[in-house]
């Protein structure tokens, strides 16, 4: 079965890599509901041919979801394939178009994650073309809002993670071929301060500038980085008032907090609900509003257990695949909330997502997604086996 499923990646190099310029050629950052449709249409197109069952989760303002599944899928004991059509980039970007050299391609969410989208769909087909596919219970989920934390697909990569006996997300890999055993966890805030308006020439009877609470909260949550290990606090954007000779009544800020156990969760949320009681400017008020937030995903032995699995194979392959603590959060928290074993990671390799610069190494698309597809197949045989997590 390893010949069939090589073979039939080798035989599909051509249209991988014309499908992933197809793909990045599309903008599709997560505000644009119809960038994302387009995506997901090209998706379901090339699903069509692989006996699968393809539902959309119809979306009003983002993108539709789309979750295939096999015959054999069903309410428990899946294979969980993970992959998102969102990108960071937003649909007036100037990062836009394909470019190609004699080892990588450059464009938009080429690495995240357009290629693991492309190592996604080759996966099934090379599993179809090895006469596998319907026999094993899979369900895909290619979600429309991960770049924004999933708001929406969230709840459903929940549910079919509880149906599930294992996960496998399709972000990209490390330069050194990294796989992801754990995540930190992530909390989005928003801090809004409120001060009292007044004319900036007239500060008899205390000045309640909101602007200046907010630079002194700053200040105290940008010094919180290093105080827990592996806590990091970004204030990333902020705005308030309304012209330079009025008093601010109200400004805000929108901050990023990452963490690496409940512990460093605890010691912030702790320093946050201190910070919020007191003023520096007396009488100004604060509130914190939590606007998403993912839990950490911790690197289990059931995790390490997928890991030694992928390790086997790439080693069959030739090809390197170290275990890796990633510091940023992806699909992958959900799933490990829920209690079902995860590896992320799985997608082709590169560097620079979320700049101008990101690009994949051409190669890695056609070896990550061999590694990929062995990996599958020889999960869903231990799984049957009552191996997998009994090693």
């Amino acid at each position: 079965m390893k010949t069939k499923i090589i073979g039939s990646i080798d035989t599909h190099r051509p249209e991988m890599l014309g499908l992933l310029k197809e793909l990045v050629l599309v903008q599709s950052g997560s505000a644009n509901k119809a960038g994302v449709d387009r995506v997901g249409r090209i998706i379901a197109s090339k699903l069509s041919d692989l006996s699968l069952s393809v539902r959309g989760e119809r979306q009003e303002s983002l993108g539709d979801i789309l979750v295939a599944s096999t015959e054999r899928a069903g309410e428990r004991g899946n294979i969980l394939l993970i992959g998102h059509m969102d990108t960071i980039f937003p649909a007036d970007s100037p990062f836009t178009g394909w470019r190609e050299d004699e080892k990588n391609v450059y464009g938009p969410g080429v690495i995240d994650m357009k290629g693991g989208l492309v190592a996604a769909i080759y996966v099934l087909q090379s599993l179809f073309d090895a006469g596998l596919l319907h026999r094993m219970p899979l369900r895909i989920i290619f979600n429309s809002d991960e770049e924004i934390g999933s708001p929406a697909s969230g709840p459903i990569i929940a549910r079919e993670a509880k149906k599930s006996a294992m996960a496998f997300v399709f972000e990209c890999g490390g330069l050194n071929g990294e796989v992801a055993t754990g995540r930190k966890g992530r909390l989005g805030l928003k801090l809004l301060v409120k001060g009292r308006a007044g004319h900036a020439a007239q500060t008899e009877g205390g000045k309640i500038s909101a602007a200046l609470e907010l630079a002194h909260c700053i200040i105290a949550l940008e010094a919180l980085n290093g105080k827990v290990p592996g806590l990091t606090v970004n204030v990333g954007r902020l705005a308030g008032g309304i012209a330079p000779n009025v008093v601010p009544e109200e400004a805000w800020a929108l901050v990023d907090v990452r963490f690496k156990s409940s512990e460093g969760r605890s010691f912030f949320e702790s320093y946050l609900k201190e910070l919020v009681q007191k003023s520096c400017v007396a009488g100004a008020r604060k509130d914190v509003e939590i606007i998403n937030e993912r839990h950490v995903m911790e690197s289990t032995e059931t995790n390490r257990a997928l890991y030694r699995l992928v390790a086997g194979e790439a080693q069959g392959l030739g090809i390197t695949v170290l275990e890796e603590f990633r510091v940023g959060c992806s699909d992958a928290n959900i799933v490990a909330q829920e209690g079902t074993p995860v590896l992320d990671g799985l997608g082709p390799v590169g560097d620079y997502d979320h700049s101008d610069r990101e690009f994949m190494i051409r190669e890695s698309l056609f070896e990550r997604t061999k590694l990929a597809a062995l990996s599958v197949h020889q999960a869903w045989l231990k799984l049957q086996e009552g191996s997998l997590f009994n090693t």
